[in-house]
């Protein structure tokens, strides 16, 4: 297979705690020797651009982020939403401060893209914002990284078996 058919795309606030997994997962990534076909990249808070590679010719996106769902801090879970339920939302599409994939997926439509095939890989987060300021991950999300990218790692390896054209022996 010829190109870049799938794309993980990293997002978070650097600046809000555990928002940031989405792009420790990403900096982790660029370390591993991943297939030709991966495209890797840290949008951080970047709407518009990752609403712009949605429109690219890639076959699957997989997103990383956190997200709240009642679970432990740093549990992990790989989700892959149900795109035929999004809709147009009368609210604010982007906001320059943070990155909502549900917006960005919306804002897609919107500018008459369709939505590839979508996977979230995600982390429970334990803090989203430090009163003193500190950035980086909590220790319990820190430490949910390396099973992130060994889960991101399978999810690749499964879509691009499943993407290979089948041969039959004789």
């Amino acid at each position: 297979m010829n190109g870049k058919q799938i794309l993980v795309a990293g997002v978070g606030n650097i600046f809000l705690g555990d928002d940031a997994f989405g792009v420790e997962v990403i900096r982790e990534l660029l370390h591993h020797d991943l297939p030709s076909q991966v495209r890797v990249v840290d949008f951080g808070i970047r709407s518009y651009d990752l609403a712009y590679a949605f429109m690219d010719d890639y076959t699957t996106v997989i997103l990383v982020d956190a997200t709240q769902r009642g679970q432990p801090p740093g549990t992990l879970y790989l989700i892959e939403p149900d795109l035929s339920q999004l809709q147009q939302d009368e609210g604010e599409l982007v906001n320059a401060h943070s990155l909502n994939p549900v917006r960005v997926l919306q804002m897609v439509k919107a500018m008459g893209g369709e939505p590839k095939p979508l996977f979230l890989v995600a982390c429970e987060p334990a803090v989203l914002e430090s009163e003193d300021g500190a950035l980086g991950l909590s220790e319990i999300v820190k430490s949910a990284v390396p099973e992130a990218t060994h889960m991101i790692e399978a999810l690749i390896g499964r879509l691009l078996a499943e993407a290979a054209p089948c041969t039959n022996s004789a």
